[in-house]
């Protein structure tokens, strides 16, 4: 998937304004992805912030207070918009900056909006009370909500021609999403719990004896530890068969790419020295560690090393 833009992009002044609205949503509600996408050029830095706004709005939906079926209302009806973007039925003076902006950016790069279908699809099964089972269950709710976005913004990035396995480029991005995914489970599974969702698989909670859940105190011999390290171990799978991704990408969409990646690995090492940090509170990074992460993907160490690492792996 190679991306060429002839020249700058200049959006009209409605455009523009609208690109402008989906950067705020981006900035004020997702400060580790506006942290990531800082390192893009111009046009796919607005892109990937239409991208932000129009999913964001979506898992709004999912986790507000509206009763289910006034949900799957907003939810189809967000559907339909998706449709007329797909169709080119949005107008540049439309009074939905959202979907303007996203209507523009389908128009200047590759963007699978089929995507989009998917993310609506996973928050339908929040809506749901979908339970998971197994891993292979989860996996297809983290497809729908993460592997589907790492798949949409490698419509915007593109990957360098001649790139060696760039046709995998999307299972790639679509692992990463997924690593990105069970990542955000570990932090959140006690706000999870509290309004009524669990995510791990109900067959690892039975293993480490922790119940059906977080909301209230853990089951007397339960291994939470014991089960946080299990998944730790599963997302750092995630991550290094995803991480396959960058050596494909142009520099910044590369640095990009692992400055995201990279804060939340770096969460994941928080996470795995003391999970029990998870039942407490929201683990973060702080400010300085998010810029040493971004430095890091600039200087291309973790692409190096990803391409070095492939280049033994490939048969002689």
């Amino acid at each position: 998937m190679t991306v060429t833009v002839e020249g700058p992009h200049q959006p009209s002044a409605p455009v523009q304004a609208a690109y402008s609205y989906c950067e705020a949503v981006t900035g004020q509600q997702a400060r580790n992805f506006a942290y990531g996408i800082r390192l893009l050029p111009a046009e796919k830095r607005q892109a990937m912030s239409a991208l932000y706004a129009f999913s964001r709005r979506v898992d709004d939906i999912g986790d507000g207070t509206l009763a289910p079926g006034e949900k799957k209302e907003r939810l189809e009806a967000t559907r339909h918009l998706l449709d007329r973007i797909r169709s080119g039925k949005i107008d540049e003076d439309d009074t939905d900056p959202v979907a303007v902006a996203l209507a523009d950016s389908a128009r200047r790069f590759p963007i699978p909006l089929d995507g989009l279908d998917e993310l609506i699809d996973g928050v339908l099964m929040d809506v749901h009370g979908a339970v998971y089972e197994t891993w292979d269950d989860l996996k297809v709710y983290c497809r729908c909500v993460a592997g589907a976005i790492g798949r949409l913004s490698l419509g915007v990035f593109g990957t360098q021609p001649g790139a060696h396995g760039a046709d995998r480029a999307p299972e790639y991005a679509d692992t990463l999403g997924l690593a990105l995914q069970l990542t955000n489970i570990l932090r959140d599974v006690r706000e999870d719990a509290e309004n009524g969702r669990t995510y791990l698989p109900a067959d690892d909670l039975a293993k480490f004896g922790c119940g059906d859940g977080f909301a209230g105190p853990l089951p007397e011999g339960s291994d939470f530890a014991g089960l946080v390290h299990f998944e730790v171990r599963r997302a750092r799978a995630l991550f290094a068969e995803g991480y396959r991704l960058l050596p494909m990408l142009d520099r910044r969409s590369g640095a990009c790419v692992a400055a995201m990646a990279g804060i939340y690995r770096r969460l994941l090492d928080r996470i795995e020295r003391d999970p029990e940090a998870v039942l407490r509170g929201r683990v973060s990074l702080p400010g300085h560690e998010k810029a040493y992460v971004a430095v890091r993907g600039l200087s291309g160490l973790d692409t190096r090393h990803i391409a070095r690492r492939d280049v033994r792996r490939r048969p002689r």
